[in-house]
């Protein structure tokens, strides 16, 4: 079973398959070929991960952090990639390092890849519960 560590603000963070509360995929597009574990793989295998915090109108709905205490913003930490398919099949990441020195129209123009998808990890700042969701885009 693999993890993700990292800190912030000294807390540490630790993702793991058991702490996903889902993969949202895209709907009219969804990507094939790619699971939680893979996602954990790319953040393990890349120097560039850099999770930040946003604040939600909504808590988090696993562990209800600040409902009691009426809070208008919640706290997640959020972190994006993107990564790239052919046929709906996943192919690469930016974050891989197969990736360095391409960039999605090299490999567009070599008929290795024909769409883009933004990858965003959302992780509850009180529970570490977090979601991953993966939405079609133009790169």
């Amino acid at each position: 079973m693999s993890v993700y560590k990292f800190n912030y603000n000294g807390k540490e963070y630790i993702l793991s398959q058991e702490s996903c509360s889902g993969l949202v995929n895209d709907d009219e597009k969804p990507v094939k070929g790619i699971e939680i574990s893979d996602v954990i793989d790319l953040l393990n295998s890349s120097d560039k991960v850099d999770f930040d915090i946003e604040y939600y109108q909504e808590a988090c709905p696993e562990c209800l952090a600040g409902v009691k205490e009426k809070q208008k913003f919640f706290g997640f930490l959020e972190y994006h990639f993107y990564i790239f398919t052919k046929n709906g099949e996943y192919v690469i990441s930016d974050i891989s390092s197969d990736y360095q020195g391409l960039s999605f129209n090299k490999l567009s123009r070599q008929n290795k890849v024909d769409d883009s998808y933004i990858v965003s990890i959302i992780v509850c700042e009180s529970c570490q519960d977090y979601t991953v969701q993966i939405e079609n885009c133009i790169v």
